[in-house]
């Protein structure tokens, strides 16, 4: 495995049933870096993206065949927990999720569960965590009320909190605005500039401009297949296959 490596898929097929969702991918992520997955609806970038932290494990009937590595590791290999793959590779859903519970006891709460309890390391962490997502101004001196009380973009970089709080190597989002305003999504894009100094991030967006402006590399799949993947800019100017070309000018998709 390249050192630049933080994860490696070689000939990953990945099925729910009979139905072949994810069809002979095989590509690496870098640290440091943000990687962008783009297509149309229902191409495969959600599931690709569930697979690289084992999320897909919770939907009965599915079964992946070919290697995940992470840190030169299979992360399917049967002695793997999936909780500690979890841990290190966090995860930023499309709608914002926040706990039914106070903006100090999100952050806190899966470090609890591992472990972390004096009541000074979990106030460094929150601390630590809400100035990573650029949020802690607007919070810090309502850490106890609940998380329901903040708007949209205030909840989705509370959750990007949250999985930076677990110090994970890798951070992966799945349409992380598509349910945002301009601004939040702006403030977002903006964060996610920040993170990629210390780790890597994978974003799955629909929004191509979005691709463009936050990512240093982006890969294109198409009915589960990866069909390109290249350094961003070429991407989007100059790209190797007709498909691509054809997604990126608006011909279809």
């Amino acid at each position: 495995m390249d050192d630049n490596h933080i994860i490696e898929l070689n000939g990953v097929n990945f099925f729910y049933g009979d139905f072949m969702a994810i069809s002979d991918v095989t590509m690496a992520f870098e640290k440091n870096r943000v990687t962008a997955l783009i297509g149309p609806s229902g191409c495969g970038k959600s599931t690709l993206l569930r697979l690289l932290n084992r999320m897909n494990d919770l939907i009965t009937g599915t079964r992946i065949e070919g290697e995940i590595l992470f840190d030169g590791k299979d992360i399917y290999a049967p002695e793997v927990d999936p909780v500690d793959v979890r841990r290190r590779i966090g995860m930023v859903f499309q709608k914002p999720n926040p706990f039914p519970k106070s903006i100090f006891n999100n952050i806190t709460y899966a470090p609890k569960l591992a472990g972390i309890t004096g009541r000074s390391d979990l106030e460094y962490l929150v601390e630590e965590s809400l100035k990573q997502a650029v949020l802690w101004d607007e919070v810090k001196d309502i850490l106890d009320r609940s998380a329901m009380t903040l708007s949209g973009g205030q909840q989705q970089r509370l959750c990007i909190a949250r999985a930076l709080a677990m110090k994970p190597d890798v951070l992966l989002m799945d349409e992380p605005t598509s349910a945002l305003d301009p601004i939040s999504t702006a403030k977002i894009e903006e964060l996610i500039g920040e993170l990629e100094k210390n780790l890597a991030i994978i974003i799955v967006t629909h929004n191509m401009q979005q691709a463009a402006r936050v990512s240093s590399k982006t890969g294109f799949l198409y009915l589960g297949r990866l069909i390109e993947y290249n350094v961003t800019e070429k991407i989007f100017t100059n790209p190797d296959m007709k498909q691509t070309e054809d997604y990126i000018t608006g011909r279809f998709g």
